[in-house]
């Protein structure tokens, strides 16, 4: 029997992530640039904030790779579904969640130069095949689609809540950990169009947002 690789494991991913050794100079002159960002949630004044924290690099990168995925998801099923009725309203808040990411990923990246590091770049495309292949969306219709986000959000959600509290740096963990409540959301959102299609699907489907309640959130194919 196959075992199904866990989608939501960023301690496992900062620990396969290689971080450049070498801090450039203008990453550090970006850290300024983006101290605005950081600001709007507490990151103006972080301890050390000029010295490179391996660890917590390591994770943030991780989050900004999950990030990325979800921002390359959107867009790619953007131009998939249909002009449908359905199809608009799985638009218009793939779009809302879109954003969301864009901001998420913009300001992990500032936290990241912020410690002395580099933010991990986009990939050209993102592997979701453990998510087809275990019928948790797909990309061949409007309602897959919107299935297929919906795992996404809430494997972020989850990846939120495991890996920020083994921040190092309390402060990072208190202003980043702001993001997790964010991906719930996005889950609720998809499951309450759902919800408006058929109303025996609940939008909260469990009194928590853990591994063991995963089964109840997620809608399969």
């Amino acid at each position: 029997m196959k075992t199904a690789k866990t989608p939501f494991a960023l301690p496992q991913l900062a620990a396969e992530w290689d971080p450049s050794p070498a801090t450039s100079r203008r990453s550090l002159l970006l850290a300024g640039l983006l101290a605005g960002v950081g600001g709007a949630i507490g990151l103006r004044s972080l301890p050390g904030a000029a010295q490179s924290n391996t660890a917590d690099i390591a994770i943030l990168n991780a989050a900004i790779d999950l990030e990325q995925q979800a921002i390359w998801a959107y867009k790619t099923a953007a131009g998939k579904l249909s002009n449908t009725e359905v199809g608009k309203i799985v638009l218009e808040v793939a779009t809302k969640n879109l954003k969301d990411h864009e901001q998420h990923r913009d300001l992990l990246a500032g936290a990241v130069r912020q410690l002395g590091g580099i933010p991990s770049r986009a990939r050209d495309s993102y592997d979701l095949s453990t998510y087809i292949d275990n019928k948790e969306g797909n990309l061949d219709s409007d309602a897959n689609i919107a299935k297929l986000a919906l795992a996404l959000e809430f494997d972020a959600a989850l990846a939120y809540n495991d890996a920020f509290t083994q921040l190092s740096n309390k402060d990072l963990v208190a202003a980043a950990s702001t993001i997790g409540p964010n991906e719930v959301a996005h889950a609720t959102a998809i499951r309450a169009v759902f919800h408006s299609l058929d109303p025996s699907i609940l939008v909260v489907p469990a009194p928590f947002v853990s591994a063991e309640t995963r089964e109840r959130w997620i809608l399969k194919v």
